[in-house]
């Protein structure tokens, strides 16, 4: 499995496991960040991420973003 830090602009994931303490995949879960959800990588600006989930724009910092694997 491989972070969704590691995808590139344009790239349509689907997400396959989702990594840290219980609070943190809540919070991700919260944001739309779920097993069998497909993510599209928007942009990406200096390691940070703008994803389109479901049907809205969200944005990630590396850190997060590595707790999210495809």
């Amino acid at each position: 499995m491989i972070p969704l830090s590691m995808a590139r602009p344009g790239e349509t994931v689907t997400i396959r496991k989702i990594t840290g303490k219980d609070e943190v995949r809540q919070h991700l879960a919260e944001l739309g960040f779920v097993v069998e959800e497909s993510v599209t990588v928007v942009s990406e600006i200096g390691g940070n991420l703008i994803l389109q989930v479901k049907d809205s724009r969200i944005a990630l910092d590396r850190s997060l973003a590595n707790r999210v694997l495809f």
